[in-house]
């Protein structure tokens, strides 16, 4: 069993290093804002590993590995996504949900299993947490729905939507500033989803679309919750309770038209939660290793693992309107979150001066 001690090890070295922040794996299948989106916000006895400085463009070595990390960790999301799209043509959505959840269990819960902290999995403000966990239901459900219905990169285009939403939801929920800019970056993002969700021949399904927005809106409310559990509860307790909850109340609603499983699909499953680990570790090297300014525009790069692996695997190729959708919605996206980066950086100097 030296091979498990040292997967184990593995779980424990990236845990250690999630606990003072939410990680991305535990509400999204591939990490596109997460991190990003609780950055600012002071996690319970901790900080996040990454600060709002400027990129330290001096640091060729620590940018470069940090992109080379955020790389990996996209590239593993994607592909656990294209395994919940696998999954989806045989199983129904809320039973995907469901496999999805439980196969990432083991891998939160044996690094606290193997050093004792158990304890951190109490939890405080139980409503939240219930929230949160329908929340995840309806997002990984709708999310699983599309995916079985339209490709991997017309859905990766819509949801790329919600650091804008989480944006705006933030500025109407928390008080928190949100410029002219920026609301007009929000409003340009959000006529990019309606350019693709536009009908056309081969373009994507209307349901497929609407069902991925209500995705993206679920994921940006509960991000919101996360911020405001993040005040009271431990990053560990956060993602076990996530993932609990939604194995639980997706297990009881898939229950009545449960498949059995195939036995070829059991490996894939554990596949599933593996990519998803593998994904946790590198996208915190990659903030370890590097300013966020620097790694977040990598995780755009999502769009191309979509596409790559439509073309591969489903013989797939997207269309023009889709295509410039998502160019919009990337741009008003990055447009974002430069803003965002300068006032932080704005903000630490005024403080340091």
């Amino acid at each position: 069993m030296v091979w498990m001690r040292n997967v184990v090890r593995l779980l424990s070295l990236s845990h250690k290093k999630l606990r003072s922040f939410l990680p991305a794996f535990d509400t999204c299948f591939f990490c596109l804002v997460s991190k990003r989106d609780l950055a600012h916000i002071p996690a319970r006895g901790g900080r996040f590993p990454y600060s709002s400085a400027p990129m330290n463009l001096a640091n060729h070595t620590g940018n470069l590995r940090g992109l080379v990390a955020m790389f990996v960790a996209v590239a593993a999301f994607s592909f656990m996504d294209a395994l919940l799209k696998l999954f989806a043509a045989h199983y129904p959505p809320m039973q995907v949900t469901v496999l999805r959840a439980a196969a990432s269990l083991p891998f939160v819960l044996l690094p606290l299993l193997w050093q004792g902290r158990l304890a951190e999995l109490r939890i405080h403000r139980y409503g939240l947490h219930l929230m949160r966990g329908v929340l995840g239901v309806v997002m990984l459900v709708t999310f699983i729905y599309a995916l079985g219905t339209a490709s991997l990169a017309s859905v990766y285009s819509i949801y790329m939507t919600a650091p804008l939403l989480i944006a705006a939801m933030a500025a109407v929920w928390l008080g928190e500033k949100v410029d002219r800019g920026r609301w007009l970056a929000i409003f340009v993002g959000l006529a990019g989803v309606w350019i693709i969700l536009q009908p056309r021949p081969g373009g994507l399904p209307l349901l497929a679309g609407v069902a991925a927005t209500v995705s993206a809106l679920s994921y940006a409310l509960a991000v919101i919750t996360a911020r405001v559990l993040t005040r009271s509860e431990t990053s560990s307790s956060m993602v076990f309770t996530f993932l609990l909850l939604v194995t639980l109340i997706a297990g009881c609603l898939a229950l009545p038209q449960w498949i059995e499983i195939r036995p070829q699909d059991w490996w894939l499953i554990a596949m599933t939660g593996g990519l998803g680990a593998v994904g946790q570790y590198y996208i915190t090297e990659a903030f370890r290793h590097a300013p966020a300014a620097v790694v977040a525009p990598v995780e755009y790069t999502a769009l191309l693992w979509g596409i790559g692996i439509d073309w591969v695997f489903w013989q797939v190729f997207p269309r023009a309107g889709m295509l410039m959708g998502a160019a919009i919605i990337v741009g008003a996206g990055l447009y974002v979150a430069l803003r965002e980066h300068r006032e932080a950086h704005s903000a630490s100097v005024g403080a340091n001066g």
